[in-house]
């Protein structure tokens, strides 16, 4: 079980850098936040809410949320049903989406981050002049 523990606090961790991170950025842009331009930070924030569109789009389920229901039932708990997200909204809000739901979630937070990137540019690193 400690593994199982061990993936979905680094799930939670994931999902809290995808969405704070959105929020830092613009947040950051009126407070201006230097950090918050960080090429690599922007990247990687780009790049994680990519893999979960994707993940969405193609119908798979998360890796995380995979590794953990395995870690689960194998150590003797249970697995997910769901996705992770799913499990945790019913967890808190009783109630299940439907999976097309949460692909469109996650698509449009996307878009939110996309326009973000633009709004607010990364600072790139072989360009010294910004």
């Amino acid at each position: 079980m400690l593994l199982a523990d061990f993936i979905l606090v680094t799930h939670a961790l994931f999902v809290a850098f995808v969405m704070l991170g959105l929020v830092a950025v613009l947040f950051g842009k009126y407070d201006r936040w230097n950090w918050i331009r960080n090429w690599w930070f922007r990247l990687a924030h780009l790049l994680a809410i990519g893999i979960v569109i994707a993940e969405a789009w193609l119908g798979m389920v998360c890796t995380l949320t995979e590794w953990e229901s395995r870690s689960r039932a194998a150590a003797g708990g249970s697995a997910y049903s769901g996705s992770f997200i799913q499990h945790w909204l019913h967890e808190i809000l009783f109630y299940d989406f439907p999976p097309w739901v949460f692909t469109v979630a996650y698509t449009a937070f996307g878009m939110l981050v996309v326009i973000a990137w633009l709004l607010v540019p990364p600072k790139y690193p072989w360009n010294k002049n910004i």
